[in-house]
């Protein structure tokens, strides 16, 4: 099951807080994460990083950025 967060127009942290609040269901192997701005894509990818979750991919969409992530 793949959960989106749409966190475009939210400055850091709140992308991050966003991202990890999903990272904790049980349910969720894969997450999307919509971000606008580089900061956020950082600090975003290295929060799924230190919370044992892989960077699959990151990709630019429409004036932001696209991170999968996937647990273990």
């Amino acid at each position: 099951m793949t959960t989106m967060v749409d966190a475009r127009g939210l400055s850091c942290p709140q992308p991050v807080i966003m991202a990890l609040d999903e990272m904790k269901k049980e349910d969720n192997r894969e997450l999307v994460v919509l971000v606008d701005t580089d900061t956020s894509k950082e600090n975003v990818s290295r929060a799924a990083t230190s919370q044992g979750w892989q960077v699959s991919e990151v990709s630019e969409e429409g004036g932001g950025y696209r991170i999968t992530v996937r647990k273990g």
